[in-house]
Order: structure tokens, then sequence, then C-alpha cells
């Protein structure tokens, strides 16, 4: 998976390298997400441009802590072949002001949320969601879980 990754409004740190540190956990634990000809844009940007982006795609007038806006259904995915032309999966948005508050909430490191962040925003574009049923969420917890371990990071559903 190729990531293009643009920084704004976020505080100097290595966001690059956490993004692709948790790109590759994720590819590890969805199978799907490791074809090479993935392409996948992530912005570390404010809460206003977020809160913008979710108001004109979502319809929801507020920001959130990560959107993630697939190109591919979850078919096209699994149905693409490992050679060929790029292709773009999606576009990931994370959202510094909110992020950094949930961070300070749960008492974990900015750069710890927010590759819990990057990795969920994938598994979305991956196909998997966690708001069509609490089986689907089980399961996207799961991997999400399984991704952050592969990180050395802690579960962040707690004993789920």
């Amino acid at each position: 998976m190729e990531l293009e990754i643009d920084v704004e409004h976020w505080p100097d740190g290595e966001w690059d390298a956490l993004a692709s540190r948790a790109a590759d956990a994720a590819a590890q634990v969805e199978p799907a997400l490791a074809n090479a000809r993935l392409e996948v844009s992530i912005l570390f940007t404010s809460d206003a441009q977020v809160h913008e982006l979710n108001r004109d795609w979502r319809e929801k007038d507020k920001p959130t802590n990560v959107l993630s806006f697939p190109m591919l259904e979850r078919d096209e995915l699994l149905d693409l072949a490992p050679d060929g032309p790029p292709a773009l999966l999606g576009d990931i948005a994370l959202a510094h002001e909110t992020c950094a508050r949930e961070a300070a909430e749960k008492g974990i490191a900015l750069e710890a949320h927010a590759s819990h962040l990057v990795v969920h925003g994938l598994l979305h574009l991956a196909g998997l969601d966690h708001e069509i049923s609490p089986t689907d969420a089980q399961e996207m917890e799961a991997l999400e879980v399984k991704a952050l371990a592969l990180l050395g990071l802690p579960d962040p559903y707690g004993d789920a």
C-alpha cells in the first residue's frame, strides 16, 4: 500500500512514519489491505477542516476524530489483482484537536491514539464497518486490537 500523507495543523512529529507503521499493521491483520497496488491519502488536519468535510460529505455538522472516504467497494477490493496500475482505496482525515482531547481523556499519548485512528480508518476503507451490527463491531474491534498489538499498543477497548 502506497500512502500519500499531508500534515497540516498538527504539532511537529513523525506522523508520516506513524501512519506507515499503522498501515503495515493494518495490512497484517486485514489481508485485503496488503495489495501493493493500493493508494491511500491520509490528511492530519484541524477540527475545522474535518468538521467541514463531515458536514459536506456526511451531512453531520460537527467535527469527529477520523473520517474515511472509500473509493472501492469491499468486493472490488477483494477482487483486485495484485498486478496492474495503482488503485485508489480512499482518503482518511484526522482532526487534531479532537484526537488530542480524546487521547488526554484516555490518558494515552496522542501518537498511540492517532495510530489507532489510522488503523480504524484503513479498516473502514477496506469495507469494514462497526455501525452495521454488534457482530460487525466486534469483528472490526478485534482487528484493531490485533493491529495495535503489533505496534506494541494496548487494547483501546479495555478487555474486549
